[in-house]
């Protein structure tokens, strides 16, 4: 295994010494693409924040960000410890907008016009949302909830990602990869199941008419799980007459079961794995025996002394983070 870093400063392009132990977190959403490092410190090299870095693997190039933060300790101070991130980093930043009769795809494009970011394929989500207001809200929330209100509507989850400095949109269903997780390429495994988060056997959605003030209830239950659990309850709104009844059924399909907790630390590396992929999961839990797709929730990888390993948090059927 090869791990080379570049950095640009200006029109110079340096390959630093790096010490041993670079870091590559991926999160599905909500977070951009982190690299961490520290950089030997000579008389050549020169780079300062805002500096483009690039990751490359093997031959792959697997990460191209910016320069955030630089830092020394007393106790290193021939070492730079550097911290970059992707574009989706910007997402951080706030903007307030209205989007009428708009789909997530045309939502996130827009987002990266007014902000001048690069795009890739942003697979077309087909659903087009009637009203999106957003006032004062990170561009990360306002993505957010726009792929919130398809996956709602559709039962179809994508995931935003920037790949290799390209925005990227994609169906999960389309990131699954031939590559099987089991006992002999995992050092250890932590696991948890609970109704006490995520868990949900009855649905109140409500649909308030301004004209009229009339209020129409939408109620979807389990009454065998809330024989066994107790009432577990879920409440929301909609802004659409008649969206109630299909949304209630949605999320109680969805939330109507019980939830499971799997990290797994120490996996043999492999380069094709990032946050929203899907993994060919085959462990045995002790009260239950996975053998099944589970989806990569979050992905850090680490490449050190020539080997690259990898921790990982799976969500997928009763499994969340």
């Amino acid at each position: 295994m090869v791990a080379q870093l570049l950095i640009q400063h200006g029109s110079k392009v340096y390959y630093p010494a790096v010490e041993e132990g670079i870091s590559l977190t991926w999160t599905r959403s909500g977070s951009p693409g982190k690299l961490k490092f520290n950089v030997v410190k000579d008389d050549i090299i020169n780079f300062t924040e805002g500096d483009p870095v690039k990751l490359t693997v093997d031959g792959t190039d697997m990460f191209y960000g910016f320069v955030f933060s630089k830092g020394r300790s007393s106790s290193t101070p021939y070492l730079i410890e550097v911290t970059a991130y992707d574009q989706l980093r910007y997402f951080k930043n706030k903007e307030t907008y209205n989007f009428v009769n708009k789909t997530a795809t045309q939502i996130i494009q827009m987002i990266a016009n007014d902000f001048k970011l690069r795009t890739g394929k942003l697979e077309n989500t087909g659903y087009t949302i009637a009203s999106l207001p957003e006032d004062n809200a990170a561009l990360f929330d306002i993505v957010g909830d726009a792929l919130d209100e398809t996956l709602q509507a559709r039962t179809q989850l994508y995931v935003l990602y920037d790949k290799v400095g390209e925005l990227t949109l994609q169906n999960i269903e389309n990131m699954k990869l031939n590559l099987l997780i089991d006992a002999d390429v995992t050092g250890s495994y932590s696991y948890t199941s609970s109704i006490d988060t995520q868990t949900y056997n009855q649905v109140k959605i409500t649909y308030e008419d301004s004209n009229s003030g009339k209020r129409s209830v939408y109620i979807a239950k389990d009454s065998s799980h809330i024989n066994e659990w107790g009432l577990l309850q879920y409440t929301d709104t909609v802004e659409q007459p008649g969206s109630g009844a299909a949304k209630a059924e949605a999320l109680l399909k969805l939330y109507n079961t019980k939830t499971r907790k799997l990290s797994l630390s120490d996996v043999l590396g492999d380069v094709r794995v990032r946050a929203g992929c899907s993994v060919v999961c085959k462990l045995n839990l002790g009260d239950i025996d996975v053998q099944s797709f589970l989806m990569v929730e979050e992905v850090t990888h680490t490449f050190k002394d020539s080997e690259h390993t990898m921790s990982l948090k799976l969500r997928g059927g009763t499994f969340v983070t």
